[in-house]
Parts: structure tokens; sequence; C-alpha cells
């Protein structure tokens, strides 16, 4: 099969899936009602509740769920073949990852706009409420610390400096339209013109001024760039909505619609097929395909954090129920094409068949890092934008700056939701102070300062030789210790936490429908899916964090399995508490 066959088809199945399976769910099995109220109405502050026309709020939404995951992980994937890398995003979304979403949006709609976590508290008891919050807090703690450490390495002299000024300049953009909109001085259609032009602009401007006059030596450091990163997240968690996470995801969103348009008519215009393998079983280092294919994939096919952003931000923005259609299931949908498009970029852009072969990037796990994995996705999918007549260099900017801006936005929404399950869980301990908006924002970005900064340490032989007392060379081993940045550890224990909360949103979802009477398998048997891969994964990933001595990669991860555990055996006990008050 051609690469352009296969990408028609997979986008046939977008669009099938979208119309026939979507309707089904929201018509049949969930019944969104048009009249009922919904949190947003109910509860409206002007600062979280905000009932939001569903354009902004579906962009707000693509943008905060879309970020670097998608690339990454799919780009990372294709280590095992163009096959398993397709059909995992492609059949994961529409089966998993979608009804994940939209099942996480509704039950928190029906319950006040609460968190998924206190949404817990209802459909398994207190004891699952504790456990989910705790769930929670790490699996957003690592997930922000390895996107603060990827885009901190996007910034660096020799990677993407160019991707800076437009990241930053359209924070202030979008802050003036923010507070131009919630005065009613400006229109929707007139204001975000304007703003993506500018954003248009500066990524021209960048591209002009490289990396402004300053040599390797003069650039900030990778730490310099992760402390500003931490410093935005905490800026944007404790700001009303409207000032800048709704008018910059909007902005941002507008820019992946025009960046996944033009990449994917390029690469139809470029007629290249695959250069990947179909299938590589036991690639050099790398863990098995099944259950690990699942787990780097993570948010290209189905992801726990947007139960997160669907119950902390979005559900209390929803207008009206029949929206969350759209804007869950379709939103997963939208975030699904840009894996698609990660897996194309990859496997049938610029790399050629040596690549998975010799000394090539995606010949052994130790070669494809995330940083390698990024840029194979930047340069690949410049590659197509190329057909269009752009230059490879400003291409090449315009794919990083998607990168980098996706990875912002989930930054900045992911520690407001940060800052809501800490308040939670102070607030279920009595600690009122300690859970108000700043206090709770500082401990969030403490929280995800852990992982940006662990460090993993590495011990390996290195042999030396020199003249002995007779002139013979002598050959001598010795041990050298040396620390790096966590990377790709990182990603593999994220990739399970994340999996592992949508596993458990899934069980909250089937207990929420069996409990109504409605069909319990169209959310049980992804929930039976997502639960056995991970566990799988992360004991195996637990016994490799054991015989490498990394402390607080074991401590966490073998945490966070006792947890899951834990969670299915609450969903269990619920189940026969229901059937004891049931009768014979």
């Amino acid at each position: 099969m051609t690469a352009a066959l296969a990408v028609a088809a997979c986008l046939v199945a977008y669009a099938i899936g979208y119309r026939v399976y979507s309707r089904f769910l929201a018509e049949r099995v969930f019944e969104l009602d048009a009249e009922r109220r919904t949190p947003a109405h109910e509860f409206a502050d002007d600062c979280d509740y905000v009932p939001t026309r569903p354009a902004v709020l579906f962009g707000h939404h693509f943008a905060s769920i879309t970020g670097l995951a998608p690339m990454l992980g799919p780009a990372v994937a294709v280590i095992w073949g163009w096959v398993p890398a397709l059909l995992w995003v492609v059949l994961g979304a529409l089966l998993v990852g979608c009804v994940h979403d939209f099942s996480a949006l509704v039950l928190s709609v029906r319950h006040r706009g609460l968190s998924i976590g206190e949404v817990a508290e209802g459909l398994l008891g207190r004891r699952a409420k504790a456990l989910f919050h705790l769930v929670i807090f790490f699996g957003v703690s690592l997930a922000m610390g390895v996107f603060v450490l990827y885009i901190a390495q996007l910034f660096g002299f020799g990677a993407y400096p160019q991707a800076i000024l437009p990241s930053v300049g359209l924070m202030g953009v979008a802050a003036a339209i923010g507070v131009l909109l919630h005065a009613g001085r400006v229109t929707l259609g007139r204001s975000t013109a304007v703003g993506f032009v500018l954003l248009l602009g500066l990524i021209y401007a960048a591209v002009e001024s490289g990396t402004f006059g300053l040599t390797a030596e003069q650039w900030p450091s990778a730490d310099t760039f992760k402390y500003a990163l931490l410093g935005y997240g905490f800026l944007a968690s404790v700001l009303p909505v409207w000032t800048l996470l709704q008018p910059r995801d909007f902005i941002n969103s507008l820019l992946l619609y025009v960046g996944l348009a033009g990449m994917y008519v390029g690469f139809f215009m470029s007629g290249n097929d695959f250069a990947a393998p179909p299938l590589v079983l036991e690639p050099e280092g790398a863990p098995p395909l099944f259950p690990f294919v699942f787990i780097t994939i993570a948010c290209g096919a189905a992801s726990g954090f947007h139960a997160l952003v669907s119950s902390g931000t979005t559900a209390k923005q929803l207008d009206r129920e029949p929206h969350a259609r759209a804007i869950g299931y379709g939103g997963m949908i939208a975030e699904s094409t840009l894996g698609l498009l990660a897996v194309i970029a990859c496997s049938a852009g610029v790399l050629g068949p040596d690549a998975w072969s010799g000394e090539g990037v995606y010949a052994s796990w130790s070669n494809i890092s995330g940083g390698p994995a990024l840029g194979n996705f930047i340069r690949g999918g410049g590659s197509f934008l190329e057909q269009f007549g752009l230059a490879p260099e400003l291409a090449a900017s315009f794919v990083a700056v998607i990168v980098v801006s996706f990875a912002l936005t989930t930054l900045d929404s992911a520690t407001r939701l940060l800052r809501y399950n800490i308040e939670e869980i102070c607030g279920s301990v009595g600690w009122r102070r300690v859970g108000s908006r700043y206090p709770a924002s500082l401990l969030a970005v403490a929280a995800i300062w852990v992982f940006a900064f662990y460090e993993v340490t590495e011990v390996r032989e290195v042999v030396s030789s020199a003249p002995g007392p007779d002139g013979a060379l002598v050959e001598s081993t010795q041990l050298v210790e040396t620390t790096r940045e966590a990377g790709l550890a990182l990603w593999g224990l994220f990739g399970t936490t994340n999996q592992l909360l949508a596993g458990l949103t899934l069980l909250l979802a089937t207990r929420y429908l069996a409990r109504r009477g409605r069909n319990p398998w169209l959310t049980g048997v992804p929930m039976f899916l997502m639960l056995a891969s991970t566990l799988t994964a992360m004991t195996g990933n637990i016994l490799t964090y054991a015989g490498s001595d990394e402390r607080l990669l074991l401590v966490v991860g073998g945490m966070l399995l006792l947890l899951g555990v834990w969670v299915c055996v609450e969903g269990v006990l619920a189940v026969r508490r229901d059937r004891r008050a049931a009768g014979p």
C-alpha cells in the first residue's frame, strides 16, 4: 500500500467515525440534552465558569490537549515500523481516545463541572477520590516536567531558537485580545484575524533575526529557559481564563489548522512513499512492541490527561450539552490527525530507509530520544510545506513554532489543572489556606520543577590503553559515572501514567453507564485494553528502574502501579455493593 492511499483511508475513517459513532454515543448512549443547564451557566463566575461559544471553546480545548505528546510519541513509535504506529493512532483514537474524551467531558458536565477526581467520589467512593487525586498529581507533574525539559531543548542555540520570538510575542497579543474581547471593544473575527496575522509576522521576523546576534556562549542556558517556562506556567494558572488561555489557545488552534492542512496537502503533492519498514518486531534496545507501542504513542491515540482538560476547564465553559460531541469526540479526532501526520513526517518525509538500519536514528532505542524524534517531525513536516515554495529554513521554523506553541498551551492549561487538583486535595483534608489560588499554584510549579530538572545517572565502562613497563600497550577498564537529563526515561513513565489515568477514567464512565442501564461495554472494552496494557508496561518499567538504581523513578512508578491497582479494586467493590443493594 502506498503512503498516499494509506493516509487517504485514515482520513475517511475519521469522517465515518465522527459522523456515525459519535452521533450514536451522543444521542443514544449519553442522551445529550440541549435544554439541560450546564455548569458554565449554573455557576458562572467570570473566572473559571464562563459560557463560551463553541468555536472558541473548541480552539481552547484542542490547543490544551494538543501538546508535545501527539508529535513526540508517534515520532518515536515509528521505530517499530509504520503499520503499528498508524493503526493505533487512527483506530485507537476512534474507538478508545475519542470515547474517553467525550465520556470524561459529559461526566463532568453532569456532575457540576467537577474534576474527574471529584467525580470518582460519587461513582466509586471517597477512597477512590483520594487515589485519583494522587494519580493526577503525579501524572500532571511528570508530564509537564517532560514538556518543560523538551521546550528548553528546542529553545537551545543549535536547535530552533527562532521559535522563541513568536511564542513570547503571542502571549502579549493574546492577552491584549482577551482584555479587549472581554470589554466588548472588538469582535471575535476581527481580533482573531489581526492576532493571526501578527503571529505570522512574528514567525517571519524570528527567521530573519535568527539568534538576535548572540553567540553560543552568550545564549541563555537550558536551565534559564526552564525557570522562565515555570514562571509562565504560574502566571497563566492564576489569571482568569479569558485573559490569556482562551485567546491564546484559539489563535494557536488557527495556526495548527493552517499548518495541518498545509502539511497534509504538501504530503499528497510530494508523492513520497514510506521509507520506514512496515514492521520491526525487535529494534535494538527497545521494549516489546506490545504493549509499549500504546504507551509510547500516548496522546496520539488515547490520553488520560485529556480527562483532566475536559473536566478541569472545558466542562466549566460548555454552553450547551450537545456541544460536547464536537468538542470532546471531535477534538480528539483533530489531535489524532496530528499524530498521523507525525507518523507520515517521520516515515515518509526526509528520512530514507537507512534511518532504520546500521547506525541510523531508528536503528536502536538509544538513538531515538526526544530531541531527535521531534527534529524528525519538524524536518519531515517542513519538507511537506516546501512543496508550496517555502524556503527550507522558513518551513522548518513554521513547524517548530507549532510544536513549541502547543507545548506551551498545554503547559499553561496543565499548571492550572494541577492547581485545581491541589486545591481539591487540600480542601478534602481541611488545609484551606494552602489550597487557595496562589499557594496551590506555587506548589504546582514546584512539583513540575522536580521532574523538569531531574537527571538520570549512567555508569559505563571506558577502555583505555597505555604503554606498559616493557613498552607494550596495556588495556585498562574503568567505570565512568555520568548524569544527563531524564528525557526518554521520563517519557516512558509519563506514558504509563497517562494511559493508566485513561483506563481509570473509562472505568468511571463504565460505572456511570451501568448504573443508568446503558450499554457499559462501549467504554468497558476500551477500559480493559487500557488497564491491561498499562499495568503490564508499568511492571516492566519498574523492573527496569530497579535494575538501573533510579530511586525517584522507581518510587513514583511503584506508587502509581499500586494506586492504579487499588482504584481497580475500588471499582470491583463498588459493583459488589450495587449487587448486594439490588438483592437476589
